[in-house]
């Protein structure tokens, strides 16, 4: 009885039910939200669309008219979304065969990617333009970031009781949510996110100094509301000063890993740093780095054997 009624839903009424139930409250609220906008797409693209009524030719529009107007690796994440809802719905008998099979993921044409990291060279430039006061600012934030690759939330809920300065470690057990107006404590991404970061003394010596006189237990870089628009247009102005390209507060993190790779830390080494759930996630997302750096391996191989006599 109970699946014949859930036969005659909507889709889009199936897939925020399946959210409320196996979502709310497993998941962070950041992700949440992007679950609430994928069923509000839904209901935009196929409002009358019923659960029993969904089949391989009817998903394979939807995802269509989604591509439209989102690049292909949005919509994979879209359809990434629905899936899990579908698979439950053909385990309950809502729906009779897979409908998510063989589907093709389409696209728009990605727009002009912008630098995804900086050289070494770039790097050295860019903090060369810094302007590190005596008190906190935010080229000290971006300092920080070079030198650690931590998230922009990580970077945030950081306070003075998470650096331990006799180890020369920093402490990650949290994140701020800056997207809500008064900003809160929220946890990690993963479990894999908790971990302790190493930082040079250099850097040690700097943070002793500017946080002595912090509340231990405040942020220290958040004061007000913040947005990373605030960040990215600063980076914008120094990349610019520094006349090299212009990258975003993310691309820092990114900037900081193939840092490392280049300097020959091994890929472990960097997702434990990164706070990847995976070295897998590390492979994915700095395999042209992995590439360029077989390639060389590759010519040091062939030099050293022809030397073999």
């Amino acid at each position: 009885m109970k699946a014949r009624k859930r036969k005659e839903q909507t889709f889009h009424e199936y897939f925020k039910e399946w959210v409320d139930l196996y979502k709310v409250g497993a998941i962070r609220s950041i992700t949440l939200q992007k679950y609430y906008v994928t069923e509000q797409k839904i209901q935009e693209l196929v409002p009358d669309l019923k659960i029993k009524d969904l089949d391989r030719y009817t998903y394979q529009q939807l995802l269509n008219s989604y591509a439209v107007t989102h690049e292909k690796q949005t919509t994979m994440d879209f359809h990434h979304h629905l899936k899990g809802a579908i698979l439950d719905a053909v385990d309950e008998g809502v729906i009779s065969q897979n409908p998510t099979r063989k589907i093709v993921i389409k696209g728009k044409t990605p727009r002009p990617k912008k630098a995804k990291f900086l050289n070494q060279f770039e790097v050295q430039a860019l903090l060369k333009e810094l302007n590190l006061k005596e008190d906190i600012n935010w080229d000290w934030f971006i300092l920080l970031i070079i030198k650690t690759g931590l998230r922009f939330s990580e970077a945030l809920a950081l306070t003075p009781s998470d650096f331990d300065f006799s180890k020369q470690k920093i402490i990650i057990n949290k994140t701020w949510d800056y997207k809500m107006v008064t900003g809160s404590f929220q946890p990690t991404k993963n479990e894999s996110s908790n971990r302790k970061i190493q930082i040079d003394w250099q850097l040690a010596m700097q943070f002793s100094q500017l946080i002595k006189m912090k509340d231990p237990d405040k942020p220290i870089f958040v004061k007000s509301r913040v947005f990373n628009s605030t960040i990215n247009n600063r980076l914008k102005v120094l990349c610019e000063n520094a006349n090299i390209p212009t990258i975003t507060v993310h691309s820092l993190r990114h900037t900081h890993a193939s840092l490392l790779l280049f300097a020959g830390v091994s890929i472990a080494s960097v997702a434990n740093r990164l706070g990847h759930s995976s070295m897998t996630t590390t492979q994915e997302t700095y395999l042209h780095i992995i590439q360029e750096l077989e390639n060389q391996d590759n010519d040091k191989i062939i030099r050293h054997l022809s030397m073999l006599m």
